[in-house]
């Protein structure tokens, strides 16, 4: 830290050595137009003008002239030269009163004043006749009603000429044009006449123009002139007497009372009509448009005048005027804010603290004359000056003993206060009060005088060395003491902390331990700021015993402060800020005047410039509001702001300095605005809600289920469903209630749990596409509810691991990729972190354990991505990962994941390829088997048809299947363990426990992971499907014009012709046959066929046998039809299960599954069940009832 110091003070120096060349670069620049109006003055008082035969030489003809005329009209310092070598060409003898009314007319700034003068002076010292004419036309300004009419109608236009007239009038009199002075007596006479007072506009205009004048002419009044020797002797060579300084002064003193005089009654009608209106607001609640216009225009007007007549004071060196406080007077500003009559009634009923307790730590000080002896306080000083008093009224005697007493007891004060010390003084004292009553009843005898006298001497050396050991033994334990002290002093971060150090420090109180504790305050660490209000609490409250703290501390502040900015380097700034935030804490507690801060805040406004923008805006945001709503500083704090906002708007500073400025101003003086109105809910809604966000905890889940089944569900499902979504704004612990709620609201209203996860699932999307940092503890509780619905049975897994996959991959390979998903954004990974951590522990088993770590892998690729992670979600990871797969290797490089990754890809890839033949294989040479298989369960998915239908088979249905040799294919032969991992894929309601075995299968026993390695062409895709649904439809239409071709199936058959058929446990007919099914038998070699004819006579119906040859077309016709159909239904058969094995591949690669749920079974159904307590199946529940002590039971999570 020293260190930094000495380098700052380094830098300090070699800027400030640049300031001082900068000053000296000034001073040379204000050296040299002195003297250069110096040598154009010689030369206009002696002027050598041309004769009459010189000037006929240059040109004087009538074009060239008038040409050169009109450029007089438009002089500036950019045409100055060109136009000074045209006027040394040209012979404008006869055209001298031309160039006259072109320089009088002529629209000058104040950047072109010394341009002009220059052009002047040339036409002066080249035409004798144009001096006169000058001053005639340049006076016409001043005087139209006498010397001629207005120059111009408006007066905006009106007074800028005249200032630019009166400026150069002046710079015409000092370069020596203009020899006599006594115009500007005129002049000024005029304008400070007092019948201009009626006229308002007109006073406006004369006040500015006296300032000018005042400050440009400041020798016309004698006032001093700060600058060179060289500049002052320039004007004490303009020939101003001691009566015209007089005469002038005079003039500007009279006129100043006259229009101070003026603004005080101006002061006096506003604040009666300010009351006069207070008075309207209360009785009426408004003011009416015409008392606001015109309260609104007398203030502008009070505003104007008392800007000009502040700056008419500042220019002559005189205070500006003060005007007398009243009960009434209201703040004022200049605004459009401060026309509105209700802010200026809010603003006085502000109070200054913002709460009671800032009130508090700054007005109630603690009273170290309860804690703390007074002895101690330095307070015995005067009672013992009392006593001296008194003792001097007695005899001669006792006053010189009374004096010698006095040293003693201020050496008590002096000394810090042990209780052994003081007893010892008072001892003193005592003995040396009977040693007086003793003197006094031995008067008489002089030897016995003599007696005592010795004796009280030797006894006063021999206190006066006890006294000198005390005191340097105490000094040496006060010095210990007091290092210990202001040891502590920075860990006072309370007020209980730094009230019981004051106390501390009473009982160690010196002169010289005063000073020691001011220079620690004083040296407070430059980045602890928050320090500074302890520290100035302190300060107060030693400051009604201790004098002298207080002051010294804030004189050191004040030399600190002044060191500081006229430095003028943009170094220290903590220290700076550091310095002005102490003054304001000390503003606070009415320790330094607020004449300190107010004369600080001027000083940065002055030179509004870079380090002085900061230490502005520190002391406001400080002491600003403070000040602002304290009625004794009001009106300047105010008048302070409004200048402050003016530089910020005039000034054009940096986007940093603009936004402290804006933030102090509305820190000070906020914006009015309307109270916010509270929203109003039906008495429904809040019902609602005071059941979700205050009632909802565990033992009040059933109860809360209860009253919410009761509500009119038409009318508030939409208002309840969006207050599930508002799991964001109640507490976070409690969300799984929430999705308890959701389960068990599913058993009576499914629709409204569907909407719930679709909202859900839409939130996080939509947070994915807007990425908005505002929306991230939304999104992270919505990543916790979706979890938890998983947890409670209410989501399948696929909606999980598509949801994290959506995560990671949403946005890339897009134009907003950077907006959606910056580099340095690792959000996306919390939200991650946040959905496995809530559901992932019951992804261990079966194919959502290998989901998982399919995923994981991609995740770390998606982690690698990001380069270094902060810490807390580094933790955050290692947390996961050691609770869901510890003996997962975790990779360090994109190279090693990308490896990882491609060798899983190549392992799924060739998995999947086996999976096929091996599928096709059993298509072409078990089709029965499959059929029967098919057939056998039609609630359940096949798992020949649908093997991987949930990601894959588990090794336990392999387990299970091998245990027997049975040949028949049962769904329901999965284990109760693997079928609640998988998302509850049974979904059946039936009681029964299957405990049929499988066939053994290799591939049963083994995981199959598949993803195709290269992603497929889209086109052929959607040819390929478009193919199919053609070829599905085409089947379709065919069986439905076929069975509409056959009404011969919805006949009555008589019973008779199933006579004698036997049917097996299929059901189906194994004799007496149809004709169809008679033509699939071989008769053993028959040429001949028996088929049934049905005939009818009259309205008996019988059937015929009879036999037709086999190569009769009949029958040739019907066995290639059958054969046809047969294999149709084969072709479409193995289309449709190659179309699901793709399906089933690209779901894989992707990580993700869809289940293919029976349409048999209701989910909300087995939800609503599970909420009872009961099961689907008889052999394990998947849910329970928890108990909790002091409380009932809530819907459990899964196990």
């Amino acid at each position: 830290m020293d260190n930094q110091e000495d380098e700052s003070r380094a830098g300090g120096e070699h800027h400030g050595k640049q300031d001082d060349e900068e000053a000296v670069a000034r001073l040379e620049e204000i050296k040299k137009s002195i003297e250069g109006k110096v040598a154009l003055r010689q030369t206009n008082l002696n002027p050598e003008r041309p004769d009459s035969g010189f000037l006929r030489t240059l040109d004087s003809s009538i074009k060239r002239n008038t040409a050169v005329i009109k450029k007089l009209k438009q002089i500036n310092e950019e045409l100055k030269e060109g136009l000074m070598e045209e006027l040394r060409s040209v012979n404008l003898s006869k055209f001298v009163s031309e160039a006259v009314s072109a320089i009088c007319d002529a629209k000058l700034k104040s950047s072109d004043i010394q341009a002009a003068v220059q052009i002047c002076s040339l036409l002066h010292q080249r035409y004798k006749d144009f001096s006169p004419s000058l001053i005639q036309g340049l006076l016409k300004v001043f005087f139209p009603g006498k010397s001629g009419d207005d120059l111009d109608a408006d007066r905006n236009l009106k007074a800028m000429k005249k200032r630019s007239t009166l400026k150069l009038l002046l710079e015409l009199y000092f370069v020596g044009v203009i020899e006599d002075n006594g115009i500007f007596i005129n002049i000024i006479k005029d304008l400070t006449s007092t019948e201009h007072l009626k006229d308002r506009d007109a006073t406006q205009t004369n006040l500015t123009l006296l300032a000018s004048f005042a400050r440009q002419g400041r020798v016309f009044l004698g006032l001093p002139v700060s600058g060179q020797e060289i500049q002052e002797e320039f004007f004490k060579g303009l020939g101003i007497t001691a009566d015209q300084k007089k005469t002038f002064r005079k003039a500007f003193n009279l006129y100043y009372d006259a229009v101070t005089e003026l603004l005080q009654s101006e002061h006096a009608s506003l604040c009666q009509m300010e009351h006069e209106n207070a008075k309207i607001l209360n009785a009426k609640g408004e003011l009416s448009e015409e008392n606001a216009s015109s309260y609104e225009k007398l203030r502008k007007s009070y505003d104007h005048l008392y800007r000009n007549v502040s700056s008419l004071a500042e220019a002559l060196d005189m205070q500006p005027p003060v005007m007398p406080e009243d009960s009434h007077t209201t703040r004022v500003t200049t605004g459009d804010d401060a026309s509105s009559t209700s802010g200026k009634e809010s603003s006085n009923l502000e109070a200054i603290w913002d709460d009671d307790d800032t009130r508090a730590f700054y007005e109630c000080l603690p009273d170290l004359r309860a804690f703390v002896p007074a002895v101690l306080l330095g307070e015995s000083e005067s009672k013992a000056s009392e006593q001296t008093s008194k003792a001097q009224e007695q005899p001669t005697e006792s006053s010189s003993e009374a004096d010698q007493s006095t040293p003693v007891a201020q050496d008590a004060v002096d000394i810090s206060a042990d209780s052994g010390t003081l007893q010892e003084g008072k001892s003193v004292e005592k003995g040396k009060d009977k040693e007086e009553k003793d003197k006094e009843k031995t008067k008489d005898p002089d030897k016995e005088k003599g007696k005592e006298k010795e004796k009280e001497k030797e006894k006063e050396k021999d206190t006066d060395k006890k006294g000198e050991n005390e005191k340097e033994k105490l000094k040496g334990s006060e010095g210990t003491n007091l290092d210990a002290l202001l040891q502590r002093l920075p860990g006072c971060v309370s007020r209980d902390l730094i009230d019981q150090l004051t106390v501390e420090f009473c009982y160690l109180n010196s002169k010289s331990n005063r000073k020691r504790l001011v220079r620690a305050l004083f040296n407070v660490p430059r980045t602890s700021l928050e320090l500074l209000p302890y520290y100035s609490r302190m300060v107060a409250t030693l400051s009604t015993c201790m004098k002298d703290v207080p002051s010294m501390l804030l004189q050191m502040l004040e030399e600190e402060f002044n060191f500081l900015i006229n430095k003028k380097d943009q170094m220290n700034i903590e220290t700076k800020i550091r310095n002005i935030r102490f003054i304001g804490e000390l503003c606070k507690f009415k320790i330094s005047s607020p004449g300190l801060v107010f004369s600080c805040l001027k000083t940065c406004l002055d030179d509004f410039t870079h380090h002085n923008i900061d230490v502005a805006c520190n002391l406001l945001e400080t002491c600003g509001r403070f000040l602002y709503r304290s009625p004794e500083t009001t009106i300047r704090m105010a008048n302070m702001l409004e200048i402050l906002m003016r530089l910020k708007n005039v000034k054009n500073l940096d986007p940093r300095h603009s936004t402290l400025v804006e933030n102090a101003y509305y820190l000070c003086k906020p914006p009015e605005r309307s109270a916010r109105i509270s929203k109003v809910r039906p008495p429904l809604h809040q019902y609602i809600r005071k059941l979700l966000f205050t009632d909802l905890d565990k033992s009040s889940i059933e109860h809360v289920l209860r009253q919410l089944r009761k509500l009119p569900w038409i009318e508030c499902e939409s208002y309840l469903l969006k207050c599930f979504m508002k799991v964001h704004k109640g507490k976070y612990g409690q969300i799984h209630l929430i999705a308890s709620l959701t389960a068990g609201l599913s058993r009576y209203h499914d629709e409204f749990a569907v909407a719930v996860v679709d909202e859900v699932l839409e939130e996080i999307r939509l947070g994915l596409e807007l990425n908005d940092y505002g929306m991230q503890q939304r999104r992270i509780a919505h990543m916790r509810f979706l979890g938890e619905l998983y947890n409670y049975e209410h989501v399948d897994s696929s909606v999980i691991f598509e949801t994290l996959y959506l995560i990671l991959v949403f946005g890339y390979d897009t134009a907003e990729q950077d907006i959606l998903d910056p580099p340095e954004d690792c959000f996306r990974i919390r939200m991650v972190i946040t959905l496995l951590q809530t559901c992932g522990h019951y992804f261990d088993r079966g194919s959502s354990k290998r989901k998982l770590d399919r995923f994981l892998v991609h995740f770390q690729r998606y982690i690698l991505s990001k380069g270094a992670l902060p810490l807390d979600i580094e933790f955050d990871l290692q947390d996961l990962f050691a609770e869901l797969r510890p003996n997962m290797t975790r990779y360090s490089s994109m190279e090693e994941v990308n490896a990882a990754l491609v060798e899983l890809e190549e392992h799924e890839h060739s998995a999947s390829t086996d999976k096929t033949v091996n599928e096709k294989h059993s298509d072409t040479e078990k089709p029965s088997s499959r059929t029967t298989s098919h057939s056998i369960s039609t609630d359940q998915p096949s798992i020949l048809n649908g093997s991987e239908e949930n990601g894959g088979v588990h090794e336990e249905i392999g387990d299970s299947y091998s245990e027997s040799g049975s040949e028949t294919i049962e769904p329901e032969g999965h284990n109760e363990d693997d079928l609640d991992e998988e998302n509850h894929d049974d979904g059946c309601d039936t009681d029964e426990e299957d405990e049929d075995d499988g066939p053994a299968s290799d591939e049963d026993d083994e995981v199959h992971v598949r993803q195709k390695v290269a992603e497929p062409d889209p086109l052929e895709v959607a040819s390929f499907d478009q193919e199919l649904r053609a070829v599905v439809q085409e089947s379709m239409e065919q069986r439905k014009l076929e069975l509409r071709g056959r009404p011969t199936l919805n006949m009555m058959i008589p019973m008779n012709v199933f006579e004698g058929s036997i049917k097996d446990h299929h059901g189906r007919v194994v004799g007496g046959e149809s004709g169809d099914e008679a033509l699939d038998e071989e008769a053993g070699g028959s040429r001949e066929v028996q088929v049934k004819v049905l005939v009818k006579r009259g309205n008996k119906q019988q059937t015929k046998q009879m036999y037709i040859p086999r190569d009769c077309t009949l029958v040739q016709s019907t066995k290639q039809k059958e054969a046809a159909e047969f294999e149709e239904k084969q072709d479409i058969k193995r289309l449709v299960l190659e179309y699901n094995d793709r399906v089933e591949e690209e779901n894989n690669g992707l990580g993700t599954q869809t289940l293919n749920w029976p349409s048999g079974n209701s989910r909300a159904y087995g939800r609503g069940n599970s909420w009872e307590g009961s099961s689907g199946r008889s052999g394990g529940s998947r849910h329970r009832h928890h108990s909790h002590s002091g409380s009932g039971s809530y819907y459990g999570r899964k196990k």
